[in-house]
C-alpha cells in the first residue's frame, strides 16, 4: 500500500520534512517514489503539489494522519482531521490486577520478633 507521509531531514534540533510517496513497508528515510513537497515546522511553512497529491490518492495511496492534518490545516483539502496520536492510558484502581501477597505464618514471626527485642535491649 502506498503512503503519503513525512520523511525527516535536517540537523538534530532543526527538523525539516519532505512530503513523499513511499511504500508503507519501506523505511522512513529510505528511497521514495516521488517528492510531493516540504514542511518546515519552525516557520509553519507547508508547500505541496496539490495536483500530484490528488493523483496519488486516485491511485490508492493513503495519507498518514499527520500529513492529512497538515493538508486540512493549510486548507489544501476539505477532509476531516484524523487523530494522529493516542494518549497514554493511565492505570486506574479497577484495571490493576490484584497483587498476590505472601502471608507469613504468625508462629514464625513471633520468635523473630523476640530475637529482635533481645538484640535491641
Amino acid at each position: 500500500m502506498l503512503m503519503i507521509r513525512l520523511s525527516r531531514i535536517g540537523k538534530r534540533g532543526q527538523p525539516y520534512f519532505r512530503v513523499v510517496v513511499v511504500e508503507h513497508t519501506k523505511k522512513t528515510k529510505g528511497k521514495y517514489l516521488e517528492l510531493l513537497g516540504t514542511y518546515n515546522p519552525h516557520e509553519k511553512v507547508f508547500q505541496v503539489k496539490k495536483d500530484r497529491v490528488e493523483y496519488w490518492m486516485s491511485k490508492g495511496a493513503q495519507a498518514s494522519p499527520t500529513v492529512n492534518n497538515l493538508l486540512v490545516n493549510h486548507k489544501i483539502w476539505d477532509k476531516p482531521k484524523v487523530q494522529s496520536w493516542k494518549p497514554k492510558k493511565k492505570p486506574t484502581t479497577n484495571d490493576q490486577q490484584p497483587t498476590t501477597k505472601v502471608e507469613v505464618p504468625k508462629e514464625e514471626s513471633a520468635p523473630a520478633e523476640a530475637q529482635l527485642e533481645a538484640v535491641v535491649s
